[in-house]
């Protein structure tokens, strides 16, 4: 198990990591703008499912050669970051139709939101990356298996990014409930959320490519 003060040193640089507005908030804001608070919190729960492969590759010791392959590396970042702007196209393309639903229609259905959520999650090459370069840096060699040591640490990072992404969804969800009172506002508001998600889908692909 991993020691206490280490456990908590990691609590605290997680928490400070997770606030900064990176491509996780986002994505998180986009979704809940565009898909309103059910669809925001779907979205967190797909995207922190999507994190556990990466988990279990790191603490494999399988994680360090995939974070170490460039073709690997670029092909995650290419699949995830396409996604991304399929996923804010569809938003832009149907901004109208979620502003004033139609009650005949069913809505979308909760596994849906959450594979969409998922594959968002484990087609990010930088969770790999990351967990690769700071797990280990937490990690006590006398303290028992290192596997189990990075195991725990990366379901503790997962438990608090639902969390905190959870709530970034409900704020935004709750201004989209605002916006509500205006089906035309609720329209520019998903657009709005669409946006969001391209523009990160084209971060991401260009971001990823300083990656060696």
């Amino acid at each position: 198990m991993v020691p206490v003060p280490n456990l908590l040193a990691f609590v605290l640089a997680s928490v400070l990591l997770i606030m900064l507005p990176g491509p996780s908030v986002l994505f998180v804001l986009g979704r809940s703008i565009a898909l309103g608070k059910r669809g925001g919190l779907l979205s967190v729960l797909g995207n922190a499912l999507g994190m556990l492969p990466a988990i279990a590759a790191v603490a494999l010791g399988i994680g360090a050669l995939v974070a170490q392959s460039v073709v690997v590396f670029t092909v995650v970042k290419i699949v995830g970051a396409a996604y991304l702007v399929f996923l804010g196209i569809q938003a832009i393309r149907h901004r109208r139709e979620r502003a004033m639903p139609d009650q005949s229609a069913a809505p979308r259905s909760t596994f849906r939101l959450l594979l969409e959520g998922f594959v968002v999650g484990i087609t990010n090459p930088k969770t790999i990356a990351f967990f690769v370069a700071v797990l280990p840096q937490f990690v006590a060699h006398d303290a028992g298996s290192i596997p189990l040591q990075l195991a725990q640490l990366g379901l503790i990072f997962f438990v608090l990014a639902l969390i905190m992404d959870s709530i970034w969804a409900l704020i935004a969800g709750t201004a989209r409930d605002w916006f509500a009172k205006s089906p035309k506002r609720v329209e520019r508001l998903g657009a709005a959320g669409g946006v969001m998600m391209v523009g990160l889908g084209g971060v991401l692909l260009v971001t990823g490519a300083e990656h060696s």
